[in-house]
């Protein structure tokens, strides 16, 4: 308990410190948002297995470090990063190190008139209306420790802002690099996309670690998609196999508007991810991928809620795992069909090949329905390798760890042939041709 409480003084303390580091931005409106957030996470706890929500998820070996805010300008060359990018692939860049954009890596195309691709630090020093208008509306602090953490310390992180009627072509690709150097830091990144109505846009945010060192990202994304809004999300987690991983995602949906998530992890000594989206109105399609793939000690933790509040909408949830060695995996999706909320129609799957002994996976998709007109179904599975496949693979001359690897990655594709964007299934492709190599 006394570390605990050791723990939360250190971030209270840091915070005094980065108050004083604002200058002039403590008078922006979003520093009252900062200063109340810091508060409330003055008075909660951070969470145990004897919570409901955090029952297989132990981050006691989290709660071991004292992270050090990340408030320097940490600079990299651009070889440094170039293997992290998809490569030819036509695109805007927006590089953040440990949490903190670098004008001189991104590189952002020029986009049609109203149509924003930048920093959040940016956005808050011009005193940007749209940013005020929705940050922080979605990703509510007041009930998670770790939401509260990241608003109290909102710095930087990536905006874009997309106006009614506007296609951006090209996809904007988010890299954020952590680059410790040895120090134990903690980036907190704090994200804010918006699609206006009949708008279209691609985005890819991408974790990744230049080093296998031990840091804390703590990120928060919040998406809004205003009427017939259409936004294909990508999220890629490659980070440190030393490194914790917290990260939550708010998706709010207008009338018609279309939400495409395709979540892909690999990295994180723990990795937790939070995905909630909502609809506020009628006609909306909510689309969750996932695929993790797990190894050594490594645990992979994700809670998604899917919220139908109104009528006349669809969602569609597929998450899938690979674990091997003494790995543990945790899935735990909600659908809520609302009282009102008639003609929904909601899919839910999670699918987990254990490839060891010693791996585990706590799996519990839930449905809630409250209407009576509703098309819902939800399933769970958790097994080997498929032995009659194994074994006709085998019969065609091909041999057994050849099998396994065709197996795995047929498995692994029904989740990245989903992708749209032909570069990034190209760039996951290598990378699990790569990993079941030495599966």
């Amino acid at each position: 308990m006394s570390q605990i409480l050791d723990l939360k003084n250190w971030y209270l303390s840091n915070f005094k410190s980065f108050e004083h580091s604002l200058n002039g931005e403590s008078n922006h409106p979003i520093h009252a948002l900062r200063k109340q957030a810091i508060e409330r996470f003055s008075e909660l706890n951070f969470p145990t297995t004897h919570d409901e929500d955090w029952k297989y998820t132990n981050i006691s070996s989290l709660l071991k470090y004292n992270f050090k805010p990340s408030v320097g300008r940490y600079k990299l060359k651009r070889e440094q990063i170039t293997s992290l990018l998809f490569g030819d692939m036509k695109c805007s860049l927006l590089v953040f190190i440990n949490g903190h954009y670098s004008e001189a890596l991104s590189d952002v195309k020029n986009f049609s008139k109203g149509i924003i691709a930048g920093s959040i630090e940016a956005e808050l020093k011009n005193n940007s209306e749209i940013l005020y208008k929705h940050f922080g509306k979605y990703a509510d602090y007041k009930e998670q420790i770790f939401t509260a953490l990241s608003t109290a310390f909102t710095k930087d992180g990536a905006f874009v802002y997309v106006p009614d009627g506007k296609i951006v072509e090209d996809p904007i690709h988010i890299l954020f690099v952590s680059s410790s150097e040895n120090e134990n830091i903690i980036s907190q990144p704090r994200n804010l996309f918006i699609a206006g109505k009949n708008s279209q846009v691609s985005i890819i945010e991408h974790y990744a670690a230049l080093n296998e060192d031990v840091y804390f990202t703590n990120s928060v994304t919040e998406i809004y998609t205003d009427e017939n809004a259409v936004v294909d999300y990508m999220k890629l987690q490659e980070e440190s196999k030393k490194a914790f991983h917290v990260s939550r995602i708010e998706v709010s949906q207008e009338r018609n508007s279309n939400f495409t998530s395709h979540s892909i992890s690999m990295g994180s000594e723990i990795s937790r991810n939070d995905i909630n989206a909502k609809f506020n109105n009628d006609g909306g399609e909510s689309t969750l991928n996932g695929l993790y793939i797990l190894a050594g000690d490594q645990l992979f933790d994700t809670h998604t809620l899917i919220d139908h509040a109104k009528p006349n909408c669809n969602s569609h949830e597929h998450y899938k795992g690979i674990l091997t060695d003494k790995s543990r995996g945790v899935f735990n999706g909600k659908v809520i069909v609302r009282p009102d909320a008639q003609k929904t129609n909601a899919f839910q799957e999670n699918n987990n090949i254990i490839l060891s002994d010693g791996a585990l996976v706590n799996t519990k998709p839930q449905l809630e329905i409250f209407a009576d007109d509703v098309k819902c179904s939800h399933g769970a599975t958790i097994g080997r390798l498929d032995e009659d496949a194994l074994f006709y693979l085998k019969s065609r001359g091909i041999g057994e760890e050849k099998s396994k690897i065709i197996l795995l990655h047929a498995f692994a594709s029904d989740i990245v042939k989903t992708i749209k964007v032909e570069a990034v299934k190209k760039y996951l492709e290598a990378i699990l041709e790569n990993r079941f190599q030495h599966e």
